[in-house]
């Protein structure tokens, strides 16, 4: 049975590629998508790929990775990444290895994108790219 990996993604990530593309690219959440699965496959992996609006969905499918044992979670909190502390606490609930990923680098942005509530309990944090 292949090994899955949760791919999160919050607020307005449905927006990429229309939305203020000087600071977050051209590239929609289809091209990550898609990017995704194929890097994914590359190395024997499954992906569930998904975005919300709302932070009671995000915490429900973080709780859903545990229980369909997901080997781990990416997750793009977007703007619940500085303000949510019901996906801090489900993240520490579950115990899985999480991956905390930004398309900009936060902390060449505005001062209150500097902090995030889901960094201290991620294995690593990628920003920027």
């Amino acid at each position: 049975m292949p090994k899955t990996v949760y791919v999160l993604n919050g607020p307005n990530m449905n927006l990429l590629g229309t939305r203020q593309p000087e600071i977050y690219g051209r590239a929609t959440l289809k091209d990550v998508e898609k990017l995704c699965r194929k890097t994914a496959a590359e190395h024997k992996l499954v992906v569930e790929f998904r975005q919300s609006n709302h932070e009671g969905q995000i915490v429900d499918w973080i709780q859903e990775a545990a229980a369909k044992k997901a080997v781990g979670i990416v997750i793009n909190g977007a703007g619940l990444t500085t303000t949510s502390v019901a996906i801090l606490d489900a993240i520490i609930a579950v115990r899985l290895p999480v991956i905390e990923v930004h398309v900009t680098n936060i902390f060449a942005r505005e001062p209150f994108r500097h902090h995030s509530m889901i960094a201290p309990v991620a294995r690593a944090t990628m920003a920027g790219f």
